[in-house]
């Protein structure tokens, strides 16, 4: 007993909550189960790459439900985090919580299977019974050791003052309503969201409003934003049995707050039919050469009543995810708006759509086409008379005519063209290289038994793209001195 006083106050001295503190205690206790199980993973972790080189790993920083969390205390906080592991094939993944108090958690190990990289997510809930500001990391032990960086949070411990409503200590006026979407719910208990409550907070003036949500009598979910007029807030309830209650949503404050009436709801849990199950089929991928992205469509079907989560990926990496609900059997077209590509991504790759049903998963993959460089745009501009050959006129013909134009392109290219004079081709095909913008000329003879050369001139661009301009001319010989 005498052995926690030094360590208590090492706790104070961190500013750790009794929670924390309860949780140093009990840790020096198991410390010898924690050392056999952080040796148990060690070992497990090895054997499994013994064979091949250790899979790469990657932690994200932890992040708090809410980051500043003020309310009455005791306050639960949910600390969460994403572990990415690049598979091939077996390992065990290690791993355990460090505390800003300078405690360890208890090491904890998941067997992990498969190809490619799999996101884990892992968390674990808080409770404060005092103010604290503290951070949460997560060390990985295995296959690799790789530490987080720290994820911050507090706890303000204030009591809630529910004032008349309209009307705060300020000044400032202030209206709240909850209402819960849907209010009745029938169907599988599954994980997910079935119940969802949404908020408006309305105010008078331009302010930031801490916020929460009181379930049933216990806060579950905290917030603070800026409203310039009004704004609506929300959480999302999965209940796991049949059941009804209330929700409420409160503004906190230290000078007064204001609460919202009931959000009443009701859910019974009702499971589906066995036959039901749910497919992806029909995906389609397209590249769009411009920019260099891909999207795809599919679509998702059920037997029954179901509601199926899904999840697009991009060459293994989840790029965005949504929920379809069937009220009976069906199929839903979802869509993945286009995704820029980078890297080796650009030559080619696959998308996938994985579905979730009550009864079973499904996924479908196709192959995407490499980018291609967009196709140079070409232009003919100033197409003109550029100089005239009097020479001609002493054999009683009208003068020579050269003329002038400028092909344009969008990209280093190889363009072929021709002239046309009175409606004739003049020539065989020309090449130019053009990068940017080039001029060519072209010139004929003068007219015969005329002083004076006339018609029509036009240059045709057919490959890589089309393009053309015309223009009429008339030039004559000049009149003898003295005329």
């Amino acid at each position: 007993m005498n052995s926690s006083r030094p360590l208590a106050r090492k706790a104070a001295a961190f500013g750790a909550s009794a929670a924390v503190l309860g949780a140093m205690v009990a840790g020096l206790a198991a410390a010898p189960a924690q050392a056999s199980t952080q040796a148990t993973a060690g070992k497990a972790s090895a054997a499994a790459t013994s064979t091949k080189a250790r899979p790469k790993v990657s932690v994200s920083t932890p992040k708090a439900s809410s980051r500043d969390n003020d309310g009455s205390c005791p306050v639960k906080v949910d600390i969460s985090a994403n572990i990415n592991v690049k598979l091939d094939g077996k390992t065990d993944l290690a791993y355990r919580w460090l505390h800003g108090d300078g405690s360890k958690g208890k090491v904890k190990v998941l067997k992990l299977k498969g190809h490619g990289t799999k996101s884990v997510k892992i968390g674990q809930t808080l409770t404060f019974n005092e103010e604290v500001k503290g951070w949460e990391a997560v060390q990985v032990l295995g296959p690799r050791k790789v530490t987080s960086k720290k994820g911050y949070f507090s706890v303000t411990c204030q009591d809630a003052v529910v004032v008349d409503k309209d009307q705060l200590s300020s000044g400032k006026r202030i209206s709240v309503s909850a209402w819960a979407d849907p209010s009745s719910y029938v169907g599988p208990c599954t994980p997910g969201d079935k119940v969802n409550f949404l908020g408006r907070i309305k105010v008078n003036d331009p302010t930031w409003v801490k916020y929460r949500w009181v379930l049933n009598g216990r806060v579950v979910d905290y917030g603070r934003t800026k409203i310039y007029h009004s704004k609506t807030v929300s959480f999302g309830y999965s209940p796991r049995d049949s059941q009804r209650g209330y929700a409420v949503l409160q503004v906190v404050g230290r000078g007064g707050g204001s609460s919202s009436d009931r959000a009443y709801y009701k859910v019974w849990c009702k499971d589906e039919a066995p036959s039901t199950r749910v497919s992806a089929t029909n995906l389609v991928t397209a590249t769009n050469n411009d920019g260099c992205k891909v999207g795809a469509h599919a679509t998702i079907n059920s037997t029954g009543r179901a509601r199926v989560e899904y999840t697009w990926y991009v060459n293994g990496q989840s790029v965005d995810s949504g929920v379809v609900g069937f009220g009976r059997e069906g199929s839903r077209t979802v869509e993945l708006s286009d995704r820029v590509l980078s890297g080796s991504a650009t030559q080619g790759g696959r998308v996938t759509l994985a579905v979730s049903g009550p009864r079973n998963n499904d996924s479908i993959s196709q192959s995407y086409a490499a980018c291609e460089a967009p196709k140079p745009k070409i232009s003919v501009s100033s197409l003109s008379v550029s100089g005239q050959r009097n020479e001609f006129c002493a054999d009683r013909r009208g003068p020579g005519v050269d003329f002038k134009a400028t092909i344009s392109s969008t990209a280093p290219t190889t363009v072929k063209y021709y002239w046309v004079i009175d409606g004739k081709r003049e020539n065989p095909d020309l090449e130019r290289q053009v990068n940017g913008s080039v001029d060519v000329t072209w010139g004929i003879a003068g007219a015969q038994s005329a002083s004076e050369t006339k018609g029509s001139v036009q240059l045709v661009v057919f490959s890589p793209d089309s393009a053309s301009a015309a223009t009429s001319f008339s030039v004559s010989c000049p009149k003898p001195a003295g005329a």
